[in-house]
C-alpha cells in the first residue's frame, strides 16, 4: 500500500507541476468544470452548444430553448473501473488492471486535492466495490485501499451493468471517468446515455500482446473471462489479420462515438508513459472549458 501510495504521489506531483508551469493564472483546474445544475430555459442564441437545446420545450412550436445551468458548490468526479479478467494481460506489474489501476489512483488524489467529491465503482459483470462519492483524507485512503485490496468475484465483464448502477447511482451531472479495454457486445446504447447526462471521459487500456501474438505455429490459448482454452494458429495470416482487425474496429468505433457524443477518449498503452497523454488530455479540456 505504501509503495503504491508513494508511485502515485510521484506521478501526481508530476502532472501538477507541469500544468502549473503552463497554468499562467487562468488554468483553473484539471477537471473541466461540470458541477452543473439546472436553473431554466432561454432562447436559443447563434455559438450556444447544442448539447443544451431542450428538445422538449423546444417541440412546443414557439422556438429552440437551450437550457441554462448554474455552477454547483461542490464537483463530482466519479471513476467507473473495469476489474474483469480480460484486464488481465501483459507483462507482470504492467497488466492493463494495473495501470488501471494508477490511473484511477493518481486521477483520485488529484480530484481530492482540488476538494472535489470522488467516488469508485469497480465491476466486473456485477458489482466488486462502491465507494460512495465524498471527499477528504479518508476518502483517499478508501479509495487507494479499494484499488489495493481488492479481488474480484467474477472474471467476466458486463459494461452495460456498470452504466446502469452509474446512471441510477450518481444523479447530478458529473465527471464519469470510465476506465477498461471495452471488450464487451452492445454497450453503446447505454454509454451514449452516459455521456448524455454527464461529462464522460473513456481511457481506453490496450496491450500489445493483443495483437502482435508471437509466431508460434498451433498454441492453445486460454480465455481469461470464459475459462475455457482454444487451439489457434497464431502463424496464420488470417488468424492474425482478424486479431489485428477486431482491435481496431474496436478502437475506431468507440473513438467515433467519443467524437459524436462530446466525451473525450484516450488510448493508453501498458508499455507507454501515460503521463504525457493525461497532460495533453488536460490541455485540451481547459482549453474548451475557456472557450465555451
Amino acid at each position: 500500500m505504501k509503495e503504491l501510495v508513494k508511485k502515485l504521489r510521484k506521478y501526481e506531483i508530476k502532472i501538477r507541476k507541469i500544468i502549473n508551469s503552463q497554468r499562467q493564472g487562468e488554468f483553473r483546474s484539471i477537471f473541466k468544470g461540470s458541477g452543473l445544475e439546472f436553473d431554466d430555459v432561454r432562447t436559443y442564441q447563434y455559438g450556444d452548444d447544442i448539447r443544451t437545446i431542450n428538445w422538449n420545450v423546444s417541440a412546443k412550436g414557439h422556438g429552440t430553448f437551450v437550457n441554462t445551468f448554474i455552477e454547483e458548490k461542490e464537483q463530482t468526479v466519479f471513476f467507473i473501473l473495469d476489474v474483469s479478467a480480460s484486464q488481465e494481460i501483459g507483462s507482470p506489474g504492467s497488466q492493463k488492471v494495473d495501470v488501471s489501476k494508477e490511473l484511477c489512483g493518481v486521477l483520485a488524489l488529484t480530484a481530492l486535492n482540488e476538494h472535489s467529491r470522488v467516488g469508485l465503482l469497480c465491476f466486473s459483470d456485477q458489482r466488486e466495490k462502491y465507494v460512495k462519492p465524498s471527499k477528504g483524507k479518508r476518502q483517499a485512503y478508501e479509495i487507494l485501499s479499494s484499488l489495493v485490496n481488492l479481488k474480484p468475484k467474477s472474471s467476466k465483464t458486463d459494461l452495460n451493468r456498470a452504466m446502469i448502477f452509474t446512471l441510477n447511482a450518481i444523479k447530478r451531472r458529473s465527471i464519469i471517468i470510465f476506465i477498461s479495454d471495452f471488450l464487451d457486445n452492445n454497450y453503446l446504447h447505454n454509454l451514449k446515455a452516459l455521456a448524455k447526462k454527464h461529462d464522460l471521459i473513456a481511457i481506453h487500456l490496450s496491450d500489445r500482446r493483443e495483437t502482435q501474438l508471437p509466431r508460434l505455429g498451433i498454441i492453445p490459448v486460454l480465455d481469461k473471462e470464459s475459462k475455457k482454452t482454444i487451439w489457434v494458429n497464431s502463424s496464420s495470416g488470417d488468424f492474425r489479420s482478424k486479431i489485428v482487425n477486431s482491435y481496431e474496429d474496436n478502437t475506431s468505433k468507440l473513438q467515433s462515438f467519443c467524437r459524436k457524443n462530446q466525451a473525450d477518449y484516450l488510448n493508453v498503452n501498458t508499455q507507454e508513459d501515460y503521463v504525457p497523454k493525461l497532460i495533453k488530455l488536460f490541455r485540451v479540456r481547459n482549453k474548451s472549458m475557456k472557450s465555451a
